[in-house]
């Protein structure tokens, strides 16, 4: 079956004795026993209109082994009415293939328009008139899986900007930040905290897989995204001298505070700027999201 005939209406718009048959995301799964003893399975089911419940009676044991809470699942049944609440009895649940899914349909996203985005991003890479770090950024916007990964990512799973685009939204607000600060106070070295805002998260873009929640790549759970991301600006980073190597990577291991440094300090004036602005972002985000903590 193709992906076009799995594209089902809207959890909110379903109503009883409509046939249903497309893939959702499973953010529940128990294995339950009726009255009599008989198994059967609770699921919930969501995209992003909303929830509904579904229950599987016939064969829920065979059903149970084809998928896990939090995969993509692929379901047919139909919608009926119990104790005055819409319940999908489930006749047919797999776990969907990769390419009969797109997590755009499942997880939050930005509301910023992301090509937007992106052009912001670029004319900020543009502001940096070091040849030595102009470079390195030119070769990561040139690369268009990066790219994509760099727009698709979010910045947390359940803190801020926890929504697919959000990684790129942070980025730029972070780097709009660090060249406003360079033109109050023209001390700062601007290429090299520009560049560092830049980059200073790239590791989110190896850090989450995508399916019914965000989730955690091996590399990210393991390591974490400033590990990751001092991995691959080495990786990357052929053109700067050694100097401006460990300038930019000093900022990017601090960019959550100076515990990674060594003495447990920061050793320059942008690496404390850039830590700044970050958390100015990440918790002005988190209040909007969120709310003030009590």
């Amino acid at each position: 079956m193709s992906s076009t005939d799995l594209t089902p209406a809207r959890l909110s718009a379903l109503r009883p004795g409509e046939d249903v048959n497309g893939v959702f995301a499973c953010t529940r799964k128990d294995r339950l026993s009726t009255r009599t003893g008989s198994p059967y399975l609770a699921i919930e089911l969501r995209d992003r209109s909303g929830t509904m419940a579904a229950r599987a009676f016939q064969d829920a044991d065979a059903l149970a082994g084809r998928f896990e809470r939090g995969d993509l699942v692929r379901v047919s049944g139909r919608v009926e009415r119990f104790r005055d609440e819409l319940v999908v009895e489930v006749s047919e649940i797999a776990r969907a293939e990769d390419d009969e899914t797109d997590p755009a349909s499942f997880l939050p996203s930005a509301y910023r328009d992301l090509d937007e985005l992106d052009g912001f991003l670029e004319h900020l890479v543009t502001e940096v008139y070091d040849r030595r770090y102009r470079v390195l950024l030119d070769a990561l916007l040139a690369d268009r899986s990066l790219r994509a990964q760099w727009r698709r990512a979010p910045c947390s799973r359940a803190g801020h900007h926890a929504y697919l685009g959000g990684l790129l939204e942070h980025t730029v607000a972070v780097a709009t930040l660090a060249h406003d600060l360079c033109q109050l106070h023209p001390k700062l070295n601007s290429d090299l905290l520009l560049s560092a805002a830049i980059v200073h998260d790239l590791g989110r873009t190896q850090e989450f897989t995508y399916g019914a929640d965000f989730g955690l790549t091996e590399e990210g759970r393991l390591l974490g995204h400033i590990s990751i991301g001092q991995r691959m600006l080495s990786e990357r980073a052929g053109e700067l001298d050694e100097e401006r190597r460990l300038a930019l990577l000093h900022c990017v291991l601090c960019h959550h505070g100076p515990d990674q440094a060594p003495g447990r300090r920061f050793g320059s004036a942008e690496a404390l700027a850039l830590y700044r602005l970050n958390a100015l972002d990440a918790n002005v985000k988190g209040v909007l999201e969120h709310g003030l903590a009590s």
